[in-house]
């Protein structure tokens, strides 16, 4: 039977006593922000305090089984030793569940996320399958009762995507979507193939997670603000007045745009904020190279350059090639029924995570 070093958990039994008592005292009620962060670091350990008394009750269970089994009586020795089966099954399924609780948290789970999502090689094809992927996260977020908000869309000619920059927000957002940055790959025939053949297109996807701007320093002086009129395909969306904003941050290179705002200054905030998101994740890489690394090496958070999925509709399957797993439910999938292949993936990195531990 597996053990677990409890040093860690008896620690966070008493932490969570002290917040017990301290989410009751009226003088730290009466602070609302203080308050509200102690609730909050209870709430993150009480799954953890719980699960940790059911493997102190199942362990004690256990050791009476045992001495159960010193008995006289032949069918009380059986029924003992079938409960020391039962619950070493369960002492083991326990200790799972808190090796996984114990792992350190992506401080960035539980933020909104900002998505870009861009067509690469395949030209038309590969832009009427970036407005594909933009429906089938859309669809998603609608499953997990998440907002979604458009903050810039350049459509083409077709009905295609040029670029597509939207944000979710919701519970957890970025814990489910950080799996998605990386290169889609897809194999089709085109609806503009006039003779049936497969083709191939790539699009890229980015996953950030968002950034209130007092997380990032912005000085008037690195940035650039231009207004233009908004448009889409076809004369579609078209504003009489130059409500469009455009940020070029100069000391990165960074541009942001923002054109789906009803006014200016809606705009200018939302493109203050994904500028904020996006300057987060630069200087995160550039400060903390250690950090990058790792992240690059997680199931997943990949380099966005790398090819993460392909999604052959020929064959009606989606394959994930960072940990070799496939669904034969394309139709599905395409309609935002992404949680199996999520659920693997966090499976996967977890496993990972916890390989990584024990070799420490």
């Amino acid at each position: 039977m597996q053990e677990i070093k409890t040093d860690k958990l008896d620690i966070i039994v008493e932490r969570f006593k002290t917040l017990d008592l301290k989410v009751q005292d009226p003088a730290v009620i009466a602070d609302n922000k203080a308050w509200a962060e102690l609730c909050k670091e209870r709430s993150e350990l009480e799954p953890i305090v719980e699960k940790y008394g059911e493997l102190k009750k199942a362990k004690a269970d256990y050791s009476d089984a045992v001495e159960m089994q010193k008995s006289d009586d032949q069918e009380f020795v059986l029924f003992a030793k079938e409960e020391c089966e039962r619950l070493s099954e369960l002492i083991e399924n326990i200790i799972d569940e808190l090796k996984i609780m114990l792992l350190p948290k992506d401080p960035n789970d539980g933020k909104n996320a900002v998505l870009e999502i861009r067509p690469a090689a395949g030209g038309e094809e590969a832009a009427l399958f970036a407005a594909e992927l933009c429906r089938m996260y859309r669809m998603f977020a609608e499953r997990k009762r998440w907002s979604v908000e458009d903050i810039s869309v350049s459509e083409t000619e077709l009905g295609g995507i040029k670029e597509a920059v939207f944000g979710i927000s919701g519970k957890d957002v970025f814990s489910f979507l950080k799996y998605e940055s990386g290169v889609h790959r897809v194999q089709r025939v085109p609806v503009t193939e006039t003779q049936g053949r497969v083709h191939t297109s790539t699009v890229t996807v980015a996953v950030l997670p968002e950034t209130e701007t007092v997380d990032v320093e912005i000085l008037d002086k690195d940035i650039k603000i231009d207004t233009y009129r908004a448009s889409g395909a076809g004369g579609q969306h078209i504003n009489k007045t130059d409500s469009a904003i455009r940020i070029t941050h100069f000391p990165t290179g960074i541009v942001v745009t923002c054109q789906d705002q009803r006014s200016q200054t809606k705009n200018k905030e939302r493109a203050m904020q994904v500028l904020a998101t996006k300057l987060y994740d630069y200087y995160q890489g550039q400060k903390d190279e250690e950090y990058a690394s790792l992240r690059k090496g997680q199931v997943g958070t990949g380099d966005r350059s790398e090819r993460i999925r392909t999604y052959n509709f020929p064959q009606g399957r989606v394959t994930d090639h960072r940990i070799g797993y496939t669904l034969y439910s394309i139709d599905e999938f395409m309609n935002g029924d992404l949680d199996k292949m999520v659920e693997a993936l966090r499976l996967a990195d977890q496993t990972r995570r916890l390989e990584g531990d024990e070799d420490k």
